[in-house]
């Protein structure tokens, strides 16, 4: 496979690109000055290099070389610890963070379960979820922030049960985005108000 195609291939991995849009983004990438297509690699190095996941959260965050482990909110000491939100993406996360209805702290899962999938641990952070609420006693409600759709409600069912499993007996509550989101609706596409809505009728 020549190179030409090989980038193509890697563009149409990216969510929600297709082969036809992967080849405009190869001829896009062909039609640009070497100075452009240059800065472009430049950057991609560049954020590769400068961000972290974090330790706590597992989102993606740019660090100082003083710290690579934890991020900026996870080391907030303002923020309310008691509270724990469970999104499936660092994109999903940066839509409620700028909403600013929220102040606690996160945990990304890294994805979705798919309806028919057999082994939902493959997929998302679920063991390591569990060990981040079992190492902190301070939490006591965790909110599961997931898209309406079937594998984002199938999702929250997989995670509700093993918290349910794991905190039998103790004081914590699991509560779930109000229907400020409609059925079907992607978390990361819904606007700043539609999200304080959901946080508030959360249940």
């Amino acid at each position: 496979m020549d190179s030409l195609r090989r980038l193509e291939e890697i563009f149409a991995r990216f969510p929600g690109i297709g082969p036809r849009q992967a080849r405009r983004f190869v001829y896009h990438l062909l039609n640009k000055p070497a100075a452009s297509v240059n800065e472009f690699v430049r950057l991609v190095e560049e954020v590769k290099k400068s961000t972290a996941e974090c330790a706590a959260c597992h989102r993606f965050f740019m660090h100082n070389n003083s710290n690579k482990d934890i991020c900026s909110i996870c080391s907030d000491v303002s923020r309310d610890g008691s509270s724990l939100m469970v999104a499936a993406r660092d994109s999903d996360f940066e839509s409620i963070e700028k909403s600013g209805a929220y102040r606690g702290l996160y945990f990304i899962l890294g994805g979705a379960v798919p309806v028919l999938d057999k082994d939902p641990e493959k997929r998302i952070r679920l063991e390591m979820l569990l060990k981040r609420i079992s190492s902190s006693p301070a939490i006591k409600e965790i909110i599961l922030s997931l898209d309406t759709t079937p594998d984002g409600e199938h999702t929250a069912d997989i995670v509700h049960e093993a918290i349910l499993k794991m905190t039998k007996g103790k004081t914590i509550k699991v509560s779930v985005l109000g229907r400020g989101l409609s059925t079907g609706a992607e978390l990361e596409y819904a606007d700043s108000e539609t999200i304080k809505n959901a946080l508030q009728n959360r249940k």
